[in-house]
Parts: C-alpha cells; sequence; structure tokens
C-alpha cells in the first residue's frame, strides 16, 4: 500500500525513511512525549530504526512523518491504526515533539488525516484513546468533534484500560 502524501498550510505529512531515524529517536525517547504513551522509550538510533523498519513493513496502518514545508526534519507522527475492516474504523494516534506544540501544528495535521480516513480510506467512525490525565490531547480530540465513546461501542473497557476512549463518526453525507 502506498502511502499517499498529505498537505496542509504549513506541513507535509509523509511516510518515514530511515534517515528521520535521529528524529524519531528525538521525539521516542522524550519523557514528556512518552509521559502519556505505554510504550518502551527509544535508548539508541538502532531502536529508531527498528522502529522505521516495522512502520514500513506494515500492511494494515496509515503512519505519516509530520515536517514543516520549509524544513523537511520530522517533528512529530500522525497514524491511523487497529484498522477493524468490519467496522470500518481506525485508531487515530499522534505524538509531536515539544518544542512544537502549542502552535496549532496537530490540529493541522490530524485534521488532513481525519478528512483522509474518512473521505478516502473509508472509514466510517475514528476511534483514540488518551490518558485521562493528558488534558491537552482530550482538548485537540474534543475540539475536532470527538465525543467519549461512553457505550464502548467501539473501545472495549479492556481496551480503555485506563485511558478514555473517544469517537467520531463520519456525517452521512459528507
Amino acid at each position: 500500500m502506498q502511502l499517499p502524501i498529505l498537505t496542509t498550510e504549513r506541513l507535509i505529512l509523509r511516510s518515514l525513511t530511515l534517515e528521520d531515524a535521529p528524529e524519531i529517536l528525538r521525539i521516542r525517547s522524550d519523557d514528556r512525549v512518552n509521559k502519556f504513551l505505554d510504550r518502551p522509550k527509544a535508548t539508541s538510533i538502532e531502536d529508531a530504526l527498528a522502529f522505521i523498519r516495522k512502520i514500513l513493513a506494515a500492511k494494515e496502518s496509515f503512519y505519516w512523518g509530520i515536517s514543516q514545508k520549509d524544513n523537511n526534519t520530522l517533528i512529530g507522527s500522525v497514524c491511523l491504526w487497529n484498522i477493524a475492516i468490519e467496522k470500518k474504523s481506525a485508531e487515530i494516534g499522534y505524538e509531536l515533539y515539544p518544542d512544537f506544540q502549542g502552535k496549532g501544528i496537530m490540529q493541522e495535521a490530524i485534521t488532513a488525516v481525519i478528512r483522509y480516513g474518512f473521505e478516502s480510506a473509508g472509514f466510517n467512525v475514528i476511534t483514540a484513546l488518551s490518558s485521562a490525565d493528558n488534558d491537552k490531547s482530550i482538548r485537540l480530540l474534543e475540539q475536532n468533534n470527538f465525543v467519549k465513546d461512553t457505550n464502548f461501542e467501539y473501545i472495549s473497557k479492556e481496551e480503555a484500560d485506563n485511558l478514555v476512549g473517544y469517537i467520531l463518526k463520519k456525517i452521512p453525507g459528507a
């Protein structure tokens, strides 16, 4: 599956390359980024390269690196993964290096990815899981019309664990 390049006013969302390893290491080893994520911390360039290879080999997900139009350096990522074909749903995930947070970058990126998910990939629902303590992520989801999946219709209680599940349904005819 060829990952499409998505562009916004300020950003390019593109496939990762092995040359992104230093930035992947910087993002995935940063305690501020990892604070709300349940994953092992990257500790070496080899960890970053292994992660990139895993992403590039994945067939059932969409994973974009985020860079600014005027600078190809990776500053974050956004993905659609945990795809459930029968439910026509996918989970959105995202991370952004802290120096770039609070500037509307992730808002711009997820707007493009949500549009792609509904208009091109054929999803009817996009889910998200967030730590209940991650106020910035919850605010971002709510600003994009995600609502809590209180009935566990798309996100099971087991999946949610200590997280808050959110859903965004495609508006019919949109």
